[in-house]
């Protein structure tokens, strides 16, 4: 099943932060999160996922910091404010609302 990208394309900013609210981590391992809990459907492309984190970094719903160098290549990790876990909290809100509002409209039984 392929799904569109302009039903995802407003949420990124959405799917990064409520992984966030999970605790610090890097690009890859949010997009090998992603992959594993879809079993393969969806991805974010690299360039996407990397402009949604600047985007997220100058909002202030986001920081980043170089993690330890464990024998591979330097990581950097993105945490989630204070202002990113009420932004994420408010956006998963509306998310409720819309998929109910969805549910409704797309009903083909009275």
């Amino acid at each position: 099943m392929a799904i569109s990208s302009d039903l995802i394309r407003g949420h990124i900013d959405t799917i990064i932060m409520a992984r966030l609210m999970k605790g610090d981590t890097y690009g890859y391992e949010i997009n090998k999160e992603l992959r594993t809990r879809t079993k393969g459907v969806f991805e974010i492309k690299e360039a996407t996922l990397y402009s949604a984190f600047r985007r997220l970094e100058s909002s202030d719903y986001i920081s980043s910091y170089w993690g330890p160098n464990e024998g591979g290549a330097r990581r950097r990790y993105y945490h989630l404010t204070d202002l990113g876990r009420l932004e994420c909290s408010a956006q998963l809100s509306a998310w409720c609302e819309t998929r109910s509002l969805l549910d409704r409209l797309l009903q083909t039984e009275d």
